[in-house]
């Protein structure tokens, strides 16, 4: 009779939270619609994974089904390079080649990454811990799951919710900070748009050359930039149209989806609800806030050199993050709240589409850095 009830008998504090967490997630994910594709797979996964006996991940001494997805998907890294693959063939390049400038936008705008490593390891994280903490600062969950799964994969779980969530949140988190360091005359100011096509010999060139350029400077990061690339060489070619739709569409459509509920699976309430998991949610909003008031601030600073006619929108240096195109798209309504009619979307998702690419460098830089510095401290 008592193995009847053990399903009620095991229930703890610990899962009841974690119900309420997923809930939460789940909540989100259909009332506000933030980034429901992942929200809710993750939140739905974090009930399934703390239900009596946990079945769903090991039960008997046999890994359940959703061991069998993380180990596939998570523990190879496939999932994050799958979603890079469809990301990649979203990505129009074609804003940035006629503004190359912008590309060191989506530089300045990594600077999040790098400040919150630094804060990471002063609370106590190692080097390694601190490096995937700071990642999320990329706004880029893929870049995430991956660095993360190579130097924490302890702390994937919240390193990944904490990334998704803030990118789900970044219409609440950018217009604050940008507001609160420019003025609304800056806000207002007009950039010129000149329309062009970019050479499709270049649309084509550009994936390969950036993909080599990588592997000789930092081969551990070809993974990352190899799978983006290789999407955008997709949809660039113009002759694997259905492919390419496919990658943007099925492909990225059930890979999220597996990859949403296999997170949401490793989130079990022994793992999850930890003092660190809070410190991660903290430091994951500072990098955040840090990559938006990096870019904006050095788009401010380059100003200070450019004619009055010259002058850059420094909102548009917020735009340097990897959430497209949703902080682009952020810009242009402050831009046009400030001042009716003024258009600077193109320019914004130049920055954007610069954000991109730079997130990804960001994370190989760290994958090539960490190990570097570990064998000079002799660890």
């Amino acid at each position: 009779m008592q193995d009847v009830f053990i399903g009620f008998t095991s229930i703890t504090w610990q899962m009841l939270l974690m119900y309420a967490i997923g809930g939460a997630l789940i909540w989100l994910a259909i009332s506000k619609e933030y980034e429901p594709m992942l929200l809710l797979p993750i939140g739905f996964g974090a009930i399934l994974v703390n239900l009596p006996l946990s079945v769903v991940w090991e039960h008997a001494g046999a890994n359940g089904f959703l061991k069998i997805l993380y180990d596939m998907g998570i523990a190879t890294e496939i999932f994050p390079l799958l979603i890079f693959i469809a990301v990649g063939a979203m990505i129009d390049f074609g804003p940035l080649f006629k503004n190359p400038m912008m590309i060191f936008f989506g530089a300045a705008a990594q600077f999040g990454i790098f400040a919150t490593m630094i804060i990471a390891t002063l609370v106590g994280f190692d080097l390694k811990e601190a490096a995937s903490i700071g990642i999320i600062g990329a706004a880029d969950g893929p870049t995430s799951i991956f660095v993360a799964n190579l130097f924490a994969p302890h702390l994937l779980a919240p390193i990944s919710v904490a990334a998704y969530s803030y990118m789900s949140l970044v219409p609440l988190i950018q217009p604050p900070v940008i507001k609160a360091l420019t003025t609304s005359s800056e806000r207002k100011i007009h950039m010129v748009y000149h329309e062009s096509n970019s050479p499709k010999w270049l649309k084509v060139l550009f994936p390969i050359l950036v993909t080599m350029i990588s592997g000789f400077v930092a081969p551990i990061s070809v993974p990352l930039i190899g799978s983006l690339m290789f999407g955008n060489l997709i949809r660039e070619s113009g002759v694997l149209e259905r492919l390419s739709q496919t990658a943007q569409n099925e492909l990225a459509y059930l890979v999220t989806l597996l990859l949403g509920i296999t997170i949401g699976a490793s989130m079990s309430a022994e793992n999850f609800l930890t003092w660190k998991t809070f410190l991660i949610m903290g430091m994951g909003l500072v990098a955040f806030i840090f990559d938006t008031a990096g870019g904006v601030l050095f788009a401010k600073f380059v100003n200070l050199f450019l004619p009055k006619d010259k002058k850059i929108n420094p909102m548009i240096g917020a735009c340097g993050i990897s959430a497209f195109p949703m902080s682009g798209r952020i810009v242009q309504k402050m831009a046009n709240e400030e001042e009716k009619g003024n258009i600077i979307l193109m320019h914004a998702i130049g920055s954007n589409v610069s954000g991109q690419l730079g997130s990804v460098i960001a994370g190989g830089m760290v994958l090539a850095l960490v190990p570097l510095i570990f064998i000079a401290v002799g660890k």
